[in-house]
């Protein structure tokens, strides 16, 4: 579990553009979402844009890329050509696919998300931080296609039960914005805070929302 005097990472995730990708950067952002093809949610630009974006983004942050796909090599694939150094995993896949991951993939890190539907999450998180060098809980709904992107909270006590049950990282998403996240922090106490629709006016990166959140932040 996250120590209090351990200062929050943030991921600000639906970059678009490297204009974004500066933007986020000269934030204190410590990790660039793009997004890969999803069935829903927002934030999704072109293999292309994102080996591009990925390309222009400085160390030590990172490159993360989200994709649905749900085997190890088409996964595999999808991260080489996209020139990333972590991937997002938004599927719950089956766990055996990581050894394949592994094996592809050695230098890249692992991003499983946990959506947060009840408590089961706890048991899921478990089970995936055997293989995953991270979790992001989120507020999708798997059975609805639903991966993602949704602007809504999910239940933080089920969050902060399994922070403290896992021993990798976790990253908290779904529904924050500046006037949450410092709450958020507070009763989750994650690793890690990750961020699209809270920070985006028009669908587009809004620099005072940006600011706005890295200071609720550091306040928490």
């Amino acid at each position: 579990m996250r120590e209090s005097s351990m200062r929050v990472r943030l991921k600000v995730c639906c970059i678009s553009s490297a204009a974004e990708a500066r933007m986020a950067v000269k934030a204190g952002a410590d990790a660039l979402g793009l997004v890969g093809a999803m069935p829903s949610g927002p934030g999704v630009i072109s293999d292309n844009a994102i080996a591009d974006i990925a390309r222009a983004v400085p160390p030590p942050v990172a490159s993360v890329l989200l994709t649905s796909r749900t085997r190890a090599d088409a996964i595999a694939d999808h991260a080489l050509e996209a020139g990333v150094n972590v991937v997002q995993i938004v599927s719950h896949i089956d766990r055996d696919e990581y050894s394949r991951l592994r094996q592809r993939l050695p230098g890249l890190r692992f991003l499983q998300v946990i959506h947060v539907e009840d408590g089961g999450a706890i048991d899921l998180a478990r089970s995936y931080e055997k293989v995953a060098d991270a979790l992001l809980l989120d507020s999708g709904r798997p059975g609805q296609a639903e991966l993602g992107g949704t602007g809504r909270t999910h239940d933080w006590d089920i969050s902060r039960a399994l922070v403290a049950a896992t021993t990798v990282p976790v990253f908290l998403a779904g529904g924050l914005n500046a006037h949450n996240v410092g709450e958020a922090i507070r009763a989750v106490r994650p690793f890690g805070i990750d961020v699209c629709s809270g920070l985006r006016t028009d669908a587009r990166l809004d620099a005072d929302k940006l600011a706005d959140f890295v200071r609720a932040i550091a306040a928490a």
